[in-house]
């Protein structure tokens, strides 16, 4: 059974976050979507609220693409992640450049701790390259319309968050 590892902290997941899922869905049969607590960042979301929004995004992706998709809290390294959950390949999107050079190096400290795991990255619809989470809540907080970034529901927990 192929298993992936689709990390990152998903506050709020968005429509890039479930098109790069979607594509990933064609690679693997088991894919695991974890989701860091990073409280670095300060998630705007708690990590029960951000597993959950995972959850229920997801769920019909997997019944629309047959693969099982699960969430998986975490806040170790990421490759102790990927042992942790028998991931033999770590999913990263890229939407720029400036994406690459970060993820980049990433894949490097990643093989010198476990070359067995493979790294994929996947682009992005052109559609979707520009959304960032943090600029979505961003917009969101000053009053714009979200629509065209975030699933609808997450939309209605953005709002119903920010008051």
């Amino acid at each position: 059974m192929r298993v992936g590892l689709y990390p990152g902290t998903f506050d709020p997941i968005t429509l890039g976050h479930t098109d790069i899922i979607r594509r990933a869905c064609a690679l693997v049969d088991r894919l695991v979507i974890g989701v860091a607590v990073n409280t670095g960042k300060g998630p705007m979301f708690s990590l029960e609220e951000r597993v959950a929004m995972v959850e229920a995004e997801c769920a019909g992706l997997s019944r629309e693409t047959g693969t099982e998709i699960v969430a998986h809290p975490f806040e170790n390294l990421l490759i102790d992640c990927a042992h942790d959950v028998d991931a033999q390949i770590i999913i990263r999107g890229l939407r720029a450049v400036t994406d690459f050079e970060y993820e980049y190096q990433m894949v490097g400290m990643n093989r010198a701790m476990d070359d067995s795991v493979e790294t994929v990255f996947l682009m992005a619809e052109a559609k979707y390259q520009a959304i960032a989470s943090k600029l979505v809540k961003e917009i969101a907080k000053l009053g714009g319309d979200v629509t065209k970034f975030v699933p609808q529901s997450v939309k209605a927990q953005l709002l119903e968050k920010i008051g």
